[in-house]
C-alpha cells in the first residue's frame, strides 16, 4: 500500500515535468532518451536541453538514493529503516522544488524552469534507487510492471503480484490525472499533490518501524 500511495507522487510529478517543464519527464528515462533522439533529429535545442537536465538530474538521484537505501539483503524486513531514509530525502528534495514552484508564481520560466526539472528528475532517481531495495518492484519506470500485470492475464496464471501491480498502474494515472488539472488550472497548489502523498509514505512508514 505504501508503494501504491508513493506512486502518486510519481504521476503528478512526471505529468507537471512534461506539461510545464520542457516536454520530458523526471521518471520515464526510456521516454526522455527518444526526445533526446527526436532532439538531434530535429534540430530542437530546447527540447536536447531539457532531455539532458532529465537525465542528469535523475542520474545524481539514482546515485544518492542508492547510497542511501543500500542494496537488498537476506533476511531484511519487508521495509528497511534505510528506505525511509532515502524517501525523507526525497521529500526534501520536492519540498526544495515546491519552494522554487511558489516563488516562480507556478509559472516557470528560464533557469527556474530548468531548476525545477533537475529537482524533480533527482527526486524521482532516488525514489527509484529506493524502491529497488524493496525487491521486484518500481514506482517510477512501469514497463515490467505492465508486463507483470498483462502476460498472466494473457496465460491465465494465478494472479501473484498483479493486484498490487494494477494498483500501482491506476496510482500513477490519478497522479498524473490530478498533477495536469492542477498545472494547467491552479499551478500555485502543484505542490500539494506532489508532497502529500510521499509525506504520508514517510510517516506511515515511521510509525510502522517505530511499532515493530
Amino acid at each position: 500500500m505504501l508503494a501504491v500511495v508513493l506512486t502518486l507522487t510519481t504521476g503528478t510529478v512526471d505529468a507537471v515535468s512534461f506539461l510545464r517543464l520542457g516536454k520530458v519527464f523526471s521518471s520515464v528515462i526510456t521516454g526522455n532518451l527518444a526526445l533526446l533522439g527526436v532532439a538531434a533529429g530535429s534540430g530542437n535545442e530546447a527540447l536536447a536541453v531539457s532531455g539532458g537536465v532529465a537525465l542528469g538530474g535523475y542520474a545524481v538521484g539514482v546515485v544518492a538514493g542508492g547510497v542511501i537505501a543500500r542494496t537488498p539483503a537476506a533476511g531484511q524486513p519487508v521495509w528497511p529503516w534505510r528506505v525511509t531514509a532515502a524517501l525523507m530525502a526525497e521529500t526534501g528534495v520536492l519540498a526544495a522544488f515546491s519552494a522554487v514552484w511558489v516563488a516562480a508564481g507556478g509559472y516557470p520560466a528560464g533557469v527556474q524552469q530548468q531548476t525545477l526539472l533537475s529537482l524533480a528528475a533527482v527526486a524521482m532517481g532516488v525514489q527509484s534507487a529506493a524502491v529497488r531495495r524493496l525487491g521486484q518492484l518500481s514506482t517510477t519506470y512501469l514497463t515490467s510492471t505492465t508486463i507483470g500485470v498483462v502476460v498472466p492475464l494473457v496465460l491465465r496464471q494465478r494472479p501473484g503480484e498483479a493486484p498490487r501491480s494494477l494498483a500501482i498502474l491506476a496510482a500513477f494515472i490519478a497522479g498524473a490525472v490530478v498533477g495536469a488539472v492542477i498545472a494547467s488550472y491552479a499551478a500555485v497548489w502543484v505542490p500539494a499533490p506532489v508532497l502529500i502523498p510521499i509525506a504520508a509514505v514517510v510517516v506511515a512508514a515511521r510509525r510502522l518501524q517505530r511499532a515493530g
